[in-house]
């Protein structure tokens, strides 16, 4: 679980009596759990807006969401306060955010960001390219989106389907498809014109 040391339980006590919605609270998450872009947030969060699976703790003077989704990335976390002249800074420490934690029972998103980052990526990287999840469909299909050189690459029809989309779906069975929405007119940086 998180660790929410004092001074940042005063801090969010404080910062939250400014605020006009009663029995606001705060929700901690990260976005992109287990990627390199994973980001650990800490947002106001009123009760009615905490989702029906976060885990809810009580604090003096306040209540804290937290994601059940990020809940294995936030292990070891510490949120801090440190005081100085300016007023103080907030420091939110999630050593294992970026960390992958997958395993059969994970969400899709996971384990599909899981393969990803760790075999589809470091192929792509070598032409300057990259490949992030967007969503799942309810009909079970991975939308993604291509940057760097694969985006208006010549080539990303072939890498879709013969690189990506075979990786995802000879590992995740239960996937029905993928679909590109990258816009491939911005040429810029393609690595094949």
């Amino acid at each position: 679980m998180v660790e929410i040391t004092e001074k940042a339980q005063e801090y969010f006590v404080d910062l939250l009596s400014k605020q006009d919605a009663k029995d606001i609270g705060i929700r901690i998450f990260i976005t992109d759990p287990g990627t390199p872009t994973a980001e650990t947030c800490i947002a106001y969060c009123k009760p009615e807006e905490a989702q029906d699976d976060d885990e809810r703790a009580e604090y003096i003077g306040f209540v804290a969401w937290f994601d059940n989704r990020s809940l294995p990335f936030l292990e070891d976390a510490l949120v801090d306060f440190a005081e100085d002249r300016m007023g103080g800074q907030l420091t939110i420490k999630a050593p294992n955010s970026k960390v992958p934690k997958v395993s059969d029972d994970s969400p899709i998103e996971d384990r599909i960001n899981y393969i990803l980052h760790s075999q589809v990526n470091p192929g792509l990287a070598s032409h300057g390219g990259m490949v992030n999840l967007i969503e799942v469909t309810e009909e079970e299909v991975a939308v993604l989106q291509f940057g760097g050189g694969c985006q208006g690459c010549g080539m990303v029809d072939t890498t879709l389907k013969d690189g990506v989309e075979k990786a995802l779906l000879e590992q995740l069975p239960q996937l029905k498809g993928v679909r590109d929405v990258t816009d491939h007119s911005v040429t810029e940086n393609a690595f094949y014109k």
